[in-house]
């Protein structure tokens, strides 16, 4: 008997069909003793002869064995019931997926790297129901910005936040000034300074309950990025990918190749349009006294270059000890962009180091340094400019060839060669001697330090860090009409996160319920500063100083601190494993509120009734139906305010004589403004059927966001323009639906299919009683306007002027000028529809034979409308192929109706080509909006691959453990689109909600890679 219940060390090792199962949890029943399997699935633990063993793990039937010696191996046997069953929810905690009460989906990192996106918020286009990516084309290192379930927000940018690793990261985007005559470069976005191969899964969390206890940041959703932390490895765990892709234009607007330039059907060598005459070969006289014979050339072609990239990756990942795990990794992008002189370097290094220790392994640590260097070359800048070298070729008239202006531009201070004296500027002498440049060093650091007490109370505390340091400089050179001038600028940004937390998690505490509870605390401290320092006309020529401006340069500085304090808290209830209930509450203290106000609390309650494992307890399932649950959640989430938006302070500054000045702010402020408050509502079940193969996730969810805190405009002899106030409803109401079908299972060709489809109306239920509409951004008589009663982004613009008499046989004509028979805008501005998407669609089949892989996605955007602004500028220069009608440019007479003596009567009056296109596009800045507002509904083949992987058996004796190759496009077709080749994912401004309006964009990309990489 003493032998029999003698204490004794007893290992073993649990694995499956596919080999080691880390993290299993191995305990002693009846007693607290417990430990967890290493990374190889080896454990160790006291146990008597005759105790038993329970061994248990998500996503596993759990086993018991009774203890009859030294050593024991389990296999355990994958729970047929559960669905994708591991997941890493709010704060990384791993959950069951049957568990969650919200809406949840994942992207490994493999469909990541497939997609081969410099900026990986690109790659998630098409992939996660209900997401919207809007992309810029200005180059390598331009921006996009994500949209998760509609605009919650007024005045904040409406981004999910992103976490990586537990570290919230600041996802800039876009440019900070966003003029429409002289906007400044765009910057890129935080996203985009993230290697994908360091990247092991990524989370998407949509509703409230999701994104709670992330706080008042988390209300437009969260991104939960999970870095590669080291697994074991065959080999030495070493792998190489290089990655070589070229670039061209995707699509470009449709132009007229039929008229020369000049002007009423005459050719002109100074004229700036293409309304001269027809081209058929002849001799003509060219800007520089030349000859020449009259033709079409194509600029676009020829300006633009195929563009090259190479990506070269070295990695090592490998479980060191069955205690240590480290993942390290380098990572070298060069991207020579398809625009001339437009180049992005980025150097990517990681290191991550996991570890256990302590007699139990009770204490555990997992430390990450992440190194990001961008370093830009000239990023375009779009606008209404000289500057803007792609609205300078893209309206260039179309008998003009750009390539004779190329030769002797790429010397500095070259005086530029141009067709015209005074104005305009040669794109090769921009892309020569407009320059800019600038790096952006940033870490992203966490460490976590982690006790377990037993196998059921745990503590740890925790640090994140997201700091970065950007340099930015532009030179403008002698040898054009801009003025030779500076600039330079100095952004430095960090946000430090202090967690400590403890939790509790027991089965079985009372019969069959189950229960986990976590409590947090949190500091949140975050400080940006920025410098701007210009110089318009330097004194001495190219000398590049800011000591050498002309007058006093120009300074800009902004200095923004911000702190949040936290207390939060969440409680998991299961009964049996088949009903769970989550509650979470969360109060935050913000800097940015008044100590009356500074105070909010917001809580989440959510639950999951798995349908499926009731049945099973209590009877049996049809054999072809696998999973049903049905989930539902509330919750409150709460949201503060930038910094220095509370307290009427006034600015310090200089007149043009040098004496100090204090001048009001534009805003006034209110000190009595209270957070903004989003409550949200979601219900959905999901399903699988015959044998897992067919899964089914269905959610209905509504969101409203209160008490908005807006800027409303005031009179303006009230000193201020306007005044911050609390006000404002916005409601996002609708559905997801994602589909998934293993169609082919069996048999040497597999084939799934994933797909989803959404559709969110984005409503502004209320706004503020002095403002019933609200600018989002535009120009002139083009707007975007968050307005009462309509979807968000209502755009309004000028009409056609028409009858408007329901009475009348003429309603709905143009009525004409009867003096020239053209058409003329009607007074004031008009609701010319909205920005909103009626709905998103991503269906992505993917095929294996064998050893070889192919994978296409087809996605769709459908519904809403935006300003094409592009086509605008076209048509007034005659370029627009909607200007030649047949190959001609006939007089035609306009159908409408004139008015005569008080009576409507048909028109007769005949109009040129020149002259109409001139009244249409040449009103205003932007001419009449109702010609170039188009519906944004298009359909693409976002990505195709094509892949091969060398076989195992080929490798089995070889140094190389594995060997993949690969070939993907990005961009590979538009199936639909009514826009005429200006890309209906294209903005004017990722940094603005105005997404509707387009002007004179930088063409998006089709892109082609081909990818190898090796294990070792």
């Amino acid at each position: 008997m003493q032998a029999l219940f003698a204490q004794q060390s007893v290992t073993g090792r649990v694995s499956d069909t596919n080999g080691a199962v880390p993290g299993a949890t191995v305990s002693v029943i009846g007693t607290t003793k417990a430990t967890s399997t290493d990374a190889t699935g080896s454990f160790t633990i006291q146990a008597s002869n005759g105790e038993k063993l329970r061994i248990s793990n998500v996503g596993y039937l759990t086993q018991e064995i009774t203890v009859s010696g030294t050593s024991i191996n389990i296999t355990l046997v994958i729970d047929d019931s559960a669905v994708e069953e591991v997941v890493v929810t709010a704060m990384g905690v791993k959950r069951e997926k049957k568990s969650l009460g919200y809406s949840f989906q994942e992207i490994q990192g493999a469909a990541l790297t497939d997609a081969r996106e410099n900026n990986i918020a690109n790659a998630l286009a098409g992939k996660v129901a209900n997401l919207q990516v809007v992309k810029s084309g200005g180059g390598p290192a331009s921006s996009s910005k994500i949209i998760l379930r509609g605009f919650n927000s007024i005045t904040g940018d409406n981004q999910p936040l992103i976490v990586v690793d537990g570290v919230p990261m600041d996802n800039f985007s876009g440019a900070s000034n966003n003029d429409f005559w002289n906007p400044s470069a765009d910057m890129g976005s935080g996203l985009g300074d993230l290697n994908p191969e360091d990247i092991e899964s990524m989370s998407v969390l949509k509703g409230g309950a999701a994104s709670a206890l992330y706080g008042s940041r988390a209300s437009n959703g969260v991104i939960l990025i999970t870095t590669k932390s080291g697994k074991a490895k065959d080999g030495v765990g070493i792998s190489y990918s290089t990655i070589t892709g070229i670039e061209n234009i995707f699509m470009t607007p449709e132009l007229q190749s039929d008229f020369s330039q000049g002007a009423g059907g005459v050719y002109g060598r100074l004229a700036t349009s293409s309304w001269g005459e027809k081209i058929t070969g002849q001799e003509v006289d060219t800007w520089n006294d030349s000859k020449t014979n009259l033709k079409a050339y194509d600029n676009m072609g020829t300006f633009f270059k195929t563009g090259f990239s190479t990506t070269q990756n070295i990695n090592f990942q490998q479980a060191i000890s069955d205690k240590v795990n480290l993942y390290s990794s380098a990572t070298y992008l060069h991207d020579d962009s398809k625009t001339p002189g437009v180049k992005l370097n980025r150097l990517n290094l990681i290191n991550r180091v996991t570890s256990k220790f302590g007699e139990r392994n009770q204490w555990s640590t997992d430390i990450k340094v992440q190194y990001m260097k961008n370093m830009a070359q000239n990023r375009a800048v779009g606008g209404q400019n000289d500057g803007n070298y792609y609205a300078q070729l893209l309206l260039l008239p179309r008998s003009l060839d750009i390539s004779q202006f190329e030769s002797g531009m790429d010397q500095l201070g070259a005086t530029q060669t141009w067709y015209l004296e005074d104005s305009g500027m040669n794109p090769y002498w921009a892309v020569n001697n407009k320059l800019s440049n600038d790096s952006r060093d940033r870490y992203l650091m966490n460490a976590t330090v982690k006790y377990d007490f037993n196998s059921w109370l745990s503590a740890d505390v925790r640090f994140g860090s997201d700091s970065y340091n950007t340099k930015y400089e532009s030179k403008t050179y002698t040898g054009s009409h801009i003025n030779n001038s500076y600039s330079t600028s100095m952004d430095k940004f960090y946000e430090n996160n202090y967690i400590v937390s403890l939790h509790a998690r027991k089965d079985n505490l009372f019969g069959k319920w189950g229960g986990a509870f976590s409590l947090y605390g949190q500091v949140m401290e975050r400080n940006r500063n920025s410098l701007s320092i210009s110089a318009g006309n330097l004194r001495v020529p190219n000398l590049f100083t800011v000591n050498n401006n002309i007058g006093n340069p120009g300074v800009t500085e902004s200095i923004n601190k911000k702190q949040i304090n936290s207390v939060y808290s969440s409680l998991d209830v299961n009964y049996d494993n088949f009903f769970y209930l989550t509650l979470t509450g969360r109060n935050d203290w913000s800097s940015t509120l008044h100590p009356d106000n500074n105070s909010y609390f917001y809580p989440s309650i959510s639950t999951s009734f798995v349908i499926s494992d009731l049945i099973r307890k209590n009877g049996e399932m049809p054999s072809w139906f696998n999973f049903a649950k049905i989930r539902g959640s509330y919750a409150e989430t709460g949201r503060d305010m930038d910094p220095y938006n509370l307290y009427n302070t006034y600015t310090i500054g200089n007149d043009p004589n040098n004496v100090t000045t204090a001048s009001k702010r534009q805003t006034k402020y209110d000190v009595g403004v209270v957070n903004e408050l989003q409550k949200s509502f979601e219900v959905g079940f999901e399903t699988k059927f015959v044998d897992n193969r067919i899964g089914f996730d269905f959610a209905y969810y509504k969101n409203n966001s209160t008490n908005q805190l807006l800027e409303i405009p005031m009179n303006s002899l009230s000193g201020y323009q306007r005044f911050k106030a609390n006000a404002g409803d916005i409601q996002n109401e609708g559905f997801e639906i994602v589909f998934n079908a293993e169609i082919l299972r069996n048999t040497q060709l597999k084939w799934n299919l994933t797909a989803n489809v959404s559709r969110n109306i984005n409503q502004i239920i209320e706004l503020h009683p002095e403002a019933k509409r609200l600018s989002l951004g535009g120009i002139d008589y083009v707007n975007i306007f968050a307005e009462e009663g309509r979807n968000y982004g209502a755009i309004y613009g000028t009409k056609f002027l028409r009858v408007e008499d329901p009475e009348s046989i003429h309603n709905g004509k143009l009525i004409l000028t009867s003096e020239t028979g053209l058409p003329s805008a009607a007074s004031g501005t008009h609701y010319m529809g909205d920005q909103t998407a009626r709905a998103l669609a991503g269906i992505t089949n993917s095929f294996n034979y064998k050893n070889f892989g192919l994978s296409v996605q087809v996605d769709g955007r459908f519904g809403g409308k935006f300003f094409a602004g592009t086509h605008r500028a076209l048509q007034l220069a005659g370029s627009a192929e909607e200007t030649v009608v047949n190959g001609a440019r006939e007089n035609f007479i306009v159908e409408g109706v004139k008015l005569v003596n008080g009576e409507y009567v048909q028109n007769d009056r005949e109009v040129s080509p020149e002259n109409y296109w001139t009244a249409v596009a040449g009103t205003g800045n932007l001419g009449i909006t109702e010609q170039n507002i188009f519906d944004a509904t298009n359909i693409r083949i976002r990505t195709l691959m094509l892949s091969y992987s060398i076989p195992t058996s080929v490798l089995k004796s070889s140094v190389v453990k594995s060997a993949r190759f690969g070939l993907s496009v990005n961009n590979l077709a538009m199936l639909k689109s009514n826009s005429k080749g200006v890309d209906p994912e294209s903005t004017f401004a990722t940094s603005t909600n105005a997404l509707g309006f387009e002007y004179l964009s930088f063409p998006t990309s089709r892109s082609y890679f081909l990818n190898i990489s090796v294990g070792f």
